[in-house]
């Protein structure tokens, strides 16, 4: 008489599951270990370096460098790509910002008609992104989140659009945010919003990249007392700047960085404000180096530029939409500060 099948009961069948799971999770890390070793240690120094510096941009991975390399290796391989680039001062005259018209949009030299708002894709080799194009420069300002300190948390991108009723967004300056678990609460650097100076001291030196009260974008380093004195509106703090006064500050030399997702901002001659984001982290888009920005940032005519918070953080807003794809595994971030756009007019 044959043997009467035994039932797998539900305990069973939980455990069953929980042993496949973690075994594909085993192979998966170990897979990624040895994936990562090759490029740690194979023959091309182009992939070290930009794996280097792609782990340390990041918040949480910063450690994983460090399984491969020595202090000193490590060093070498980030070179300087993470320090103030240039000491030179924007230069308000080289944009000259039309007057605004009423009636028919103003045509180019080619007979094309201007639009105020201009949404268009932009890919390389190892990255795609959104670079969205607004004519006025005064529709863009800085949106916050509202008070700030460990005691509060920062709201996201969509929200605050929501809350200003603004046309398009994007991610802005940097925050607190050890081992990549910040709340986006406690900007870093300076926050100016719409003529209100919200965080940060006189005294202090930052990074700024803002508009002053003639829609001007400044890039680079100063006082809280000279962004104030010289009528920042708006502004946000972090870097590098990518191109000031129509000079690349990689002319002379890369700066490389790895392949992450990237956010930017920069102006034309004419006074169009460029945001950029990049999508990153994705199989179809691996991220893009500060040079590959520089190089987008140049193509569509910028003046001045900075790179601003990326990683997880980078996305886009657009007519109550996200159009990029955010990296991190739970979603768009909390944050204390974005760029917003308002309606057209």
């Amino acid at each position: 008489m044959a043997q009467a099948k035994k039932r797998l009961t539900p305990g069973k069948i939980i455990c069953r599951i929980l042993i496949v799971f973690f075994t594909t999770l085993i192979l998966l890390v170990i897979a990624l270990y040895l994936l990562m070793l090759v490029i740690a240690k194979g023959p091309s120094p182009y992939a070290k370096e930009r794996f280097v510096c792609t782990m340390k941009e990041t918040s949480a991975l910063k450690f994983i460098p460090g399984l491969y390399f020595s202090e000193e290796e490590i060093a070498e391989y980030l070179g300087t790509f993470r320090d103030n680039t240039t000491d030179e001062v924007t230069d308000a005259e080289l944009v000259k910002i039309a007057p605004k018209t009423s009636g028919t949009p103003a045509a180019d030299g080619s007979g094309n008609v201007q639009k105020e708002t201009e949404l268009v894709d932009v890919s390389g080799s190892t990255f795609r992104g959104k670079l969205l194009k607004i004519k006025d420069p005064s529709r863009v300002y800085v949106g916050i989140s509202g008070q700030y300190g460990a005691e509060y948390e920062g709201k996201r991108v969509m929200d605050m659009v929501a809350e200003y009723g603004a046309l398009a967004a994007i991610n802005a300056g940097g925050f607190e945010d050890l081992n990549g678990v910040g709340n986006g609460g406690t900007p870093l650097g300076m926050v100016v919003s719409q003529g209100e100076l919200r965080w940060g001291g006189m005294g202090t030196t930052y990074d700024i990249i803002g508009f002053d009260n003639n829609n001007i974008l400044h890039v680079g380093t100063m006082t809280g007392q000279q962004a104030m004195d010289i009528g920042i509106r708006d502004a946000v703090c972090f870097g590098p700047v990518l191109i000031v006064n129509g000079k690349p500050v990689n002319e002379e030399k890369d700066l490389g960085g790895g392949f992450n997702p990237r956010s930017a901002i920069g102006q034309t001659a004419d006074g169009t404000v460029l945001l950029l984001v990049i999508d990153g982290r994705q199989a179809n888009s691996l991220g893009a180096t500060y040079d590959d920005i520089i190089d987008i940032m140049l193509k569509n005519g910028a003046v001045n530029a900075a790179n601003l918070d990326g990683g997880s953080s980078s996305h886009m807003i657009y007519e109550n939409e996200m159009i990029t794809v955010c990296s991190s595994l739970y979603g768009p971030r909390r944050m204390p500060t974005c760029w917003l756009v308002a309606p057209e007019s």
